[in-house]
């Protein structure tokens, strides 16, 4: 019997590995679905301006880290996501909160401490959730998110349903060690969990280049048999089509998937950074030639799908929504005091 072990033939490396897929072809707008994209992406640029102006005026404490620039990849995949899946993410999340419908009252709210607020206004910009909407955070603590997305992904699985967890992470957090613990578990068991990893190239604030050894992210899954693929995040179009593919992927029992996401934020890592470590020419160069919202006013007047005066329309719609939302986090009570120990796990 020893004999007969040694001599079967070894699994080849091919064999062990789930055929992973090619990156898909950006998929084909309708005009509800370039408008629909357009609306979302100008609320989440305008909402994280304002939410930037606050700050500075001193309404906004604490951390915070805005969006502007990768509106397109959390826009994409809301896109392609069902009733009923689930998103995680870290810290830069008021963009995937406004994605999963949540209102921008009570972001902003929260934002700046009030009682309206999605944690009452205890947990500001980095720690606010909605489980009516499917949002799980937020979180503050670098990779902390990428566990608690696995065990979304884990208890659907348990559950028997088909819903899938989009859990979000950046380079940065790419490097961190609970990663890979949830990457292994999530093979293991095939669950159903899309990793999407936002490259926006700086982490806090040093290259890809300077600190990781592998920046192909997508090939981070790799010792996992869990495939990867690379997306142009500057197109929502892409971002959409890639995010079919993986929902499919994870629907049908393969288990998990990365998408790394190609994007890139105009702003510095937070409020506070002055992102010296790159030139302003570099940041202008991806504004004029790849901005994700630009792109699709673009394709909208090619088409003649939308002219310039619809799409101000557009803009002073979403202006007005925002600038709502920025009154009422301005206005509304602070919380009471007999409110500090609520809701909290000692």
């Amino acid at each position: 019997m020893a004999n007969a072990a040694r001599k079967a033939p070894a699994k080849s490396r091919a064999d062990s590995k789930a055929s992973a897929p090619s990156t898909p072809k950006p998929a084909e707008f309708t005009k509800e679905q370039e408008l629909d994209a357009y609306r979302h992406m100008l609320l989440i640029r305008r909402f994280e301006e304002k939410a930037g102006q606050l700050y500075g005026m001193g309404f906004v404490g604490g951390f915070c880290h805005l969006y502007i620039g990768q509106e397109a990849v959390v826009t994409g995949m809301r896109m392609a996501m069902k009733e009923g899946d689930q998103m995680i993410t870290a810290y830069r999340d008021h963009g995937h909160m406004l994605a999963m419908d949540m209102s921008p009252r009570g972001v902003m709210a929260e934002l700046t401490g009030r009682r309206g607020g999605y944690s009452k206004g205890k947990g500001g910009s980095m720690h606010m959730f909605s489980k009516e909407k499917n949002f799980y955070g937020g979180h503050g603590i670098v990779g902390a998110q990428v566990p608690l997305g696995t065990g979304l992904a884990f208890a659907n699985s348990y559950r028997g349903n088909d819903h899938v967890s989009v859990t979000y992470f950046g380079d940065g957090a790419a490097n961190q060690g609970q990663v890979y613990e949830s990457f292994n578990m999530a093979a293991l068991w095939k669950l159903p969990v899309i990793y999407v990893i936002e490259n926006n190239r700086y982490a806090m604030g040093t290259s890809v280049t300077r600190s990781s050894a592998e920046t192909d992210f997508s090939q981070r899954g790799a010792s996992f048999k869990i495939p990867g693929i690379q997306i142009d995040g500057m197109d929502v179009r892409a971002v959409k089509s890639a995010g079919d593919l993986a929902t499919e992927w994870c629907r049908s029992g393969k288990g998990p998937i990365i998408l790394e996401m190609q994007t890139y934020r105009y702003r510095g890592h937070s409020m506070s950074d002055p992102a010296k470590y790159r030139t302003k020419e570099e940041v202008q160069k991806m504004r004029s030639e790849h901005d994700p919202i630009e792109q699709v006013k673009l394709r909208l007047i090619s088409k003649k799908w939308a002219d310039e005066d619809e799409l101000k329309e557009i803009d002073k719609q979403v202006r007005d929504v925002v600038a709502d939302s920025a009154e009422f986090a301005q206005n509304d009570p602070e919380p009471d005091v007999s409110e500090l120990w609520t809701d909290i796990l000692i």
